[in-house]
């Protein structure tokens, strides 16, 4: 078997009540636009496809062109750890164009082909270690709508919203700039006060805040965190400073998780463990280069007797966590008292990641990635296509 010669990525457009800041930070909208996402499909000879969604950035023609088909095509599918070595190959001489998110989408897709040509999930072909994961209710970053995320108090009411949705862990967001107050120690310190009065001692709970503390700033926060008896304290400095990182490690008792967003895969996340930099390693599927990459992660961490928690609410995502044994939870987010998470989107026939009141996301058994694409929806709202070198 192996891929024939078209790998296909189509724009197609979603009702969406979401908008971004000025940096980038998703809130929610008053009200609905067309938003854009992207499908990138591989085809073997016998007609089994894999897909996988993108944003629109992630999956381009000249990214198609110049290395999906370059790599992948005549290529047998099912050599997964070799197609994606050659796809990082090629990430050293293209200018910064195969990012991460990128070779993830080659490589999800690459398990999605294979796990439906076997008839299992992405979870069971990995080497499945359960079926269900609890998650934790991950915040969008603070704002200033009334009823929102803007004051210390509502992060308290939506928590306990959230408590009585199922959720035995949240995960704060606080703000970030442009939020005319932002960044603040006071203010994230004073949600994190709020949020632990409102829900009591027994609900887990973590903090992912501003991302540029200095090491001053953010060891005020952890010690006050400590106090309230958070869980673990996230990306509170830029990940670039390893040294900043091992420094606030050896000062505080919270477990520092990192590297969220640092570049260079599972080989700089053994530098974070061998610094002593955290005491729980981070990974996620889009972020280090896709599936394979991300368990190595995990499995370095195991070695070393870590937990690693893996970064975001995806298809992808959640069949890690159901493949490894070190993982608490499942990020399920990001979350508002705006917006209905629960509501399925129009180009999902189903939730990827659906949860009971018990606060577990159940894996679907179905075969592939768990990405249950509505394809009659995508086909008729598609506004691009670009198949192999011809574009349309």
């Amino acid at each position: 078997m192996c891929i024939r010669d078209s790998i296909k990525g189509q724009v197609f457009t979603f009702p969406s009540r979401r908008t971004s800041d000025s940096a980038g930070h998703s809130h929610p909208s008053d009200t609905v636009t067309q938003a854009k996402l992207a499908m990138l499909t591989l085809t073997a000879e016998d007609g089994t496809a894999g897909r996988v969604l993108a944003p629109v950035e992630v999956i381009r023609p000249f990214v198609i062109n110049s290395f999906g088909r370059k790599v992948l095509i005549g290529q047998d599918p099912m050599d997964r750890e070799r197609l994606w070595h050659d796809l990082e190959h090629w990430q050293r001489g293209s200018a910064g164009q195969l990012t991460e998110r990128a070779l993830a989408a080659f490589d999800q897709a690459l398990w999605d082909l294979a796990a439906r040509k076997l008839g299992l999930p992405v979870y069971k072909l990995i080497g499945g270690y359960r079926d269900k994961v609890p998650a934790y209710g991950s915040t969008m970053c603070g704002d200033e709508l009334k009823g929102g995320l803007s004051t210390p108090d509502e992060y308290a009411a939506f928590a306990v919203k959230l408590v009585q949705r199922g959720y035995k862990a949240i995960k704060l967001h606080t703000w970030m700039p442009p939020v005319s107050f932002a960044p603040s120690v006071e203010m994230d310190i004073k949600a994190c006060e709020a949020v632990r009065e409102a829900v009591g001692p027994d609900i887990a709970l973590m903090i992912d805040g501003y991302h540029w503390y200095s090491r001053m700033e953010a060891l005020k926060i952890g010690r006050a965190l400590e106090r309230l008896n958070f869980t673990w304290f996230e990306e509170m400095m830029s990940e670039q400073s390893i040294a900043s990182y091992a420094w606030l490690a050896g000062q505080l008792d919270i477990p520092i998780l990192g590297p969220e967003t640092a570049a260079g895969k599972h080989w700089t996340r053994a530098d974070w463990v061998k610094a002593g930099a955290c005491d729980i390693l981070r990974a996620g599927v889009p972020g280090v280069g896709g599936i394979g990459p991300t368990l190595k992660v995990a499995h370095l961490a195991e070695s070393f007797g870590m937990d690693c928690e893996v970064h975001g609410s995806s298809a992808g995502n959640l069949a890690v966590c159901a493949a490894i044994k070190n993982c608490r939870w499942y990020e399920r987010g990001l979350l508002h008292p705006f917006l209905d998470y629960d509501e399925v989107p129009p180009y999902l026939n189903s939730l990827w990641d659906p949860m009971d009141a018990d606060g577990y996301v159940h894996l679907s058994q179905k075969p592939g990635l768990g990405e249950d694409i509505d394809l009659d929806y995508v086909e008729a709202h598609t506004i691009e296509t670009y198949l192999s070198l011809i574009h349309i």
